[in-house]
């Protein structure tokens, strides 16, 4: 009688155990991008167990078993979800002086709750979110952890350190107002207790302004910012706490001492020059341009006129520039800057490198796919369609490897094994 009873509760404890799991998703595609290889397989099946791929063979051999949920995606080609390591998801496409100062966080908030989903339906299933007022970056992270609204995983940054009366400063407002950015830190012990500041409330990232930028008023556009002691305590405080460094920076000599102090990546690099070519491949600096808002604003920009020189200034050298970067050998990770030109368009960057930087399509997939992942501390989860990796799937008519505009008309989306686009499964 006991070992029935014993047996019994086996059984019944087999049963438990089996119901907890999560049954498969079975996403069946004519064609898979393999981005380390660049090979394309056919008729290959995507097994998904939760939010993580558990194995990959070709679709002969993967037969539904009971319980399974097939999504046959027919002829369309898989690929990684792409990723975009310099967006600002709680901004958007104004850049009207009293329109930057009617911005409050719940504004800010409600915007990054609709860019979010906008990001992940053009595809993009992980973002760096470098930039914004009020932690609201750090609260929307965690409300889309939580399921409670779509959007990509994200790494977020809170509010970006800069000078005072720097690009990361607020300049709008006279002096009476006495108006300050919320990262503005002048100062080795300054620096230090903002970075530590910014982890304490959430951030992921660290991410500074190192030289002027284009959409601020009153700072010259190549003009170094942050000293570079300033840069390497950053990177010091930031490195021991387990955090990687973004550095906004287009000029020349701000973007070398950004890679000689360590930082991570530089974002921009529109006036790199040789001196800052030498530093970022000496040191392993990534490289984030942000280039298709270029053509964007060309064609559709309308900036305050104290914005609009220093944008012509950029134009005119920043593709060059960073095309010679990159055939020198400077690793480059995509960002697209997403607000500077509307969210659900960051597909469109990986034209302009193949068009503008010389990449191939399979180099232009690799700077959204296994250098971002790389650069994000997160190749062990994302970058590529491997067993043991998040369910990060998306889907084109056609093979991107031979036409790159594919990817900006993305018909499928799976973001941690959750369907958000097509597939209507069986």
């Amino acid at each position: 009688m006991r070992r029935i009873v014993i047996a019994a509760v086996v059984v019944l404890a087999a049963v438990w155990v089996q119901a907890q799991q999560p049954g498969r998703t079975l996403v069946r595609a004519a064609h898979l991008v393999d981005v380390h290889s660049g090979k394309v397989l056919d008729n290959q099946t995507i097994v998904v167990t939760g939010d993580t791929i558990t194995a990959i063979a070709p679709t002969a051999q993967t037969p539904a078993a009971a319980g399974d949920k097939v999504v046959d995606l027919g002829p369309l080609t898989v690929l990684p979800g792409l990723m975009d390591v310099h967006t600002h998801i709680t901004m958007d496409t104004n850049f009207d002086p009293y329109h930057e100062l009617t911005v409050t966080p719940a504004k800010e908030a409600i915007t990054g709750v609709v860019n979010a989903k906008t990001t992940l339906m053009a595809g993009f299933t992980t973002v760096r979110n470098v930039g914004a007022g009020g932690y609201v970056d750090v609260d929307l992270r965690d409300a889309i952890d939580a399921g409670t609204v779509p959007g990509p995983h994200m790494q977020v940054s809170g509010p970006a350190l800069g000078i005072t009366g720097g690009h990361c400063d607020e300049n709008l407002l006279p002096y009476q107002y006495h108006i300050v950015g919320e990262g503005v830190a002048d100062g080795i012990a300054a620096v230090q207790q903002k970075v530590r500041q910014n982890i304490k409330y959430g951030a992921d990232v660290i991410k500074i302004c190192a030289t002027g930028g284009v959409l601020s008023k009153g700072d010259n556009l190549q003009a170094s910012q942050y000293t570079l002691e300033e840069m390497q305590a950053i990177a010091a405080d930031a490195h021991r706490l387990g955090l990687k460094v973004a550095a906004h920076a287009h000029g020349a000599q701000g973007i070398a001492w950004a890679a000689e102090a360590g930082i991570d990546s530089i974002e921009h690099g529109s006036f790199i020059d040789d001196a800052g070519i030498a530093e970022m491949k000496k040191h392993g600096t990534y490289l984030v341009p942000t280039l298709y808002l270029e053509d964007w604003i060309i064609e559709n920009g309308h900036l305050p006129i104290y914005y609009q020189q220093k944008m012509k200034d950029a134009i005119a050298v920043a593709k060059p520039n960073i095309r010679k970067a990159y055939q020198a050998g400077v690793k480059i990770a995509l960002g697209t800057d997403a607000a500077v030109y509307p969210h659900g368009l960051n597909g469109h960057e990986l034209e302009v490198y193949v068009r503008d930087l010389g990449m191939t399509p399979l180099a232009a997939l690799q700077s959204a796919t296994l250098n971002t992942a790389d650069l994000m501390g997160w190749s062990a989860k994302a970058g590529s369609l491997d067993a043991g990796k998040w369910a990060d799937i998306i889907a084109v008519d056609g093979n991107p490897l031979e036409n790159i505009k594919l990817v900006q008309d993305v018909k499928f989306v799976m973001k941690a094994g959750v369907v958000y686009k097509g597939g209507a499964g069986k």
